[in-house]
């Protein structure tokens, strides 16, 4: 692991791999419920012919706080040029691929691909039947007075109510609304709510932060993605999220797309070897 500073905060990064004129560098944006362990197989895999690079959002992982505005496009293009990486690939899943999206949007010369896995997407809103079914599956996890209080900063975080949230949202999310822990292998659980653990014990004992997007709004702009682009999705998924596959899968021209059976939110995580071989082959058809 290694530390850079980019766009005013301290990112935790890995690198391998080399890169040439032909193969573009891979950089792997996580999923919002996640951090840069969930693309070790990928990463491992994929540096033996490019360079890659995983990251922990500024506020996750490793990195440092965040703190105040926070643009998480431009801190993955600030990425890009602190490592010098003149043009990528963005595999990005969740809240990842979104960022990845608006990467592009922003700096459409430095995106050689866009790889957005169950991804969400700035300017959509989601459904109420699945905002209730979070609330209900995810939120109640935790008594609402102390839930509130975490989020006001005004309470010291108990490590029961972070555990009961992680499992709770991996069961939701990354096993997916119709499945239960038994769908997943226990590597897989016990990874996914790890991962959900830090990212609670910081989003509310960290300093407060306030996201901002790119305007006009990503969904507003999808024909005017011109790179090449693939999106994969989990048939197991959260039938919201899985909307905005189609959404993108429709708005970007000549997309290709690829359905994974029985697979939740996290792709990289539970079907590893399917996501790095159409990895492989999305990369491959770029030379």
């Amino acid at each position: 692991m290694a530390m850079i500073d980019c766009n005013g905060a301290r990112l935790a990064y890995d690198e391998a791999g080399r890169g040439s004129a032909d193969r573009p560098a891979v950089v792997f944006v996580h999923a919002g419920i996640a951090d840069r362990r969930m693309w070790e197989h990928q990463f491992q895999a994929l540096s033996e012919s490019h360079r890659v690079i995983r990251y922990d959002w500024r506020g996750y992982g490793e990195s440092g706080d965040a703190e105040g505005e926070v643009a998480h496009h431009e801190d993955l293009l600030a990425l890009l040029d602190a490592l010098e990486v003149e043009r990528a690939v963005l595999a990005g899943c969740s809240m990842g691929g979104s960022y990845a999206v608006e990467a592009a949007l922003a700096a459409p010369g430095r995106v050689a691909g866009l790889v957005p896995i169950c991804s969400g997407l700035g300017g959509h809103d989601w459904p109420p039947e699945m905002l209730a079914q979070a609330r209900e599956r995810v939120h109640s996890a935790v008594p609402a007075d102390r839930l509130s209080a975490y989020r006001d900063r005004t309470d010291t975080v108990d490590p029961a109510d972070v555990e009961a949230m992680a499992r709770a949202q991996v069961l939701w999310q990354v096993a997916g609304p119709e499945r239960g822990r038994d769908d997943l292998t226990p590597e897989v659980w016990e990874a996914a709510v790890e991962m959900c653990r830090g990212v609670f014990t910081r989003l509310w004992s960290g300093p407060r932060s306030v996201e901002r997007r790119l305007d006009p709004s990503a969904k507003s702009r999808l024909g005017e993605v011109r790179q090449p682009t693939l999106v994969i999705n989990g048939l197991a998924d959260v039938p919201g999220i899985q909307e905005v596959s189609d959404l993108l899968a429709e708005g970007v021209e000549g997309a290709l797309r690829i359905d994974l059976p029985a697979t939740g939110h996290l792709p990289p995580l539970e079907r590893p070897h399917e996501v790095t071989a159409a990895l492989t082959g999305f990369l491959a058809a770029l030379r």
